[in-house]
C-alpha cells in the first residue's frame, strides 16, 4: 500500500511538473519530453512484453522516419517544411533522432486511449473489427495532439518552419492529413502485427488500470502544458515562414481552446472507460463472492 501511494503522489507530481514546465525550449524540458517518452516504453512492456513493446518501436520508427524524410524532400504528404530543432543531433536521413521518440511516446499514450474509448481494443485486436477500427480511432488521437501543439511549436518557437505558412496560424491543412495518414499507418501495421500475438493480448488484458490510467494522463498532460504560457508567457509577434504575421497571444489563447475540446474531450472519456471497467470489475467480483457464499451456506443446509 505505501509502495502504491509513493508510485501515485511521484506520478502526479511528475504530471504537474511536465504541465508548468516542458512548454519552453529549454534542457529541463528535453529531459522531462525523455522521461516520458521512456515511461510509454515501460507501460508499453509492461502491457506488451518487452518483445512486442520494441516491435512497436520499430514500425513505429520505420514508418515515421520514412515518411518524414519523404516529406521534407518533397512536400508530401504534410507541405514543405524544415526541422531547425535538434539540429546538433543525430539524425535519420534529414530528421532528428529525437523526432522518433516523440512519434513513439505519444503514439503509443494515443493507442490506450483509443483503447480505452473502444471497450480495451488495444488488447482484444483478434476480435472481429477491433484491428480496422482501433487504428483509426488511435490515429484521429494523435492528431489531436498535433492540432493543438502545431501552431506554438513551429510558428512561435521554430521548432520545425512551414515554407509557405499557412492559414492555421502558419501551419497548413495539409499537415494534420499528413498526421493523420502517417499515424495510421504505424498504428494498422502493429495492429496487425498484434492480432496473432495472444500471449502479448492476454498480458494487455491483465495489465493494471493504473498502468493505462498513466498512460491517458501523460497524453493529456501534453496538451495542459501549453495552458501555462497561456497564463504567463511572452506576448508581442511572431512571424511564419511565409512572413505573414500573428500575434503570439491568439495562437496561445486558440491553442487552450482546441486543447480543451479536443485532447482534454477524449482523455476524459477514456478515464471515465477505465473507471467504469474498474466498477464493473468490482462488482462482478463481489457478485461472483455472493453466489460463493450463498452456495456455501445451501451446502451446510443440506
Amino acid at each position: 500500500m505505501k509502495f502504491r501511494f509513493w508510485a501515485r503522489s511521484a506520478t502526479i507530481v511528475f504530471l504537474i511538473v511536465v504541465v508548468v514546465f516542458a512548454w519552453s525550449a529549454t534542457l529541463f524540458a528535453q529531459i522531462l519530453a525523455a522521461i516520458s517518452i521512456s515511461c510509454a516504453f515501460g507501460i508499453a512492456c509492461d502491457a506488451y512484453g518487452v518483445r512486442h513493446a520494441v516491435a512497436l518501436l520499430l514500425i513505429c520508427s520505420a514508418i515515421t522516419f520514412t515518411v518524414e524524410n519523404i516529406g521534407v524532400v518533397t512536400g508530401l504528404p504534410f507541405g514543405l517544411y524544415h526541422f531547425t530543432v535538434g539540429a546538433d543531433l543525430p539524425q535519420i536521413g534529414v530528421i532528428p533522432l529525437v523526432v522518433g521518440g516523440l512519434w513513439f511516446g505519444m503514439g503509443y499514450c494515443s493507442w490506450v486511449v483509443a483503447g480505452a474509448l473502444l471497450d480495451h481494443a488495444d488488447a482484444r485486436l483478434n476480435e472481429k473489427g477491433n484491428v480496422i477500427a482501433l487504428p483509426l480511432v488511435a490515429a484521429f488521437v494523435m492528431t489531436q495532439w498535433d492540432v493543438v501543439m502545431d501552431a506554438p511549436s513551429a510558428t512561435i518557437s521554430g521548432a520545425w518552419i512551414w515554407h509557405k505558412g499557412g492559414a492555421f496560424f502558419g501551419v497548413p491543412i495539409s499537415n494534420f492529413f499528413g498526421w493523420f495518414s502517417t499515424s495510421w499507418l504505424f498504428f494498422q501495421a502493429y495492429a496487425l502485427y498484434l492480432r496473432g500475438q495472444e500471449r502479448a493480448l492476454n498480458s494487455a488484458r491483465a495489465q493494471n488500470r493504473e498502468f493505462r490510467s498513466a498512460a491517458v494522463l501523460l497524453y493529456l498532460s501534453a496538451g495542459l502544458t501549453h495552458v501555462t504560457p497561456w497564463l504567463i508567457g511572452p506576448g508581442g509577434d511572431s512571424v511564419d515562414g511565409a512572413g505573414r504575421v500573428w500575434r503570439i497571444e491568439d495562437i496561445r489563447e486558440s491553442t487552450v481552446a482546441v486543447m480543451l475540446f479536443t485532447m482534454l474531450f477524449s482523455s476524459t472519456l477514456a478515464l471515465l472507460r477505465l473507471w467504469r471497467e474498474r466498477l464493473d470489475s468490482a462488482n462482478a467480483s463481489g457478485a461472483f463472492c455472493d453466489r460463493l457464499l450463498s452456495s456455501n451456506v445451501d451446502a451446510g443446509g443440506l
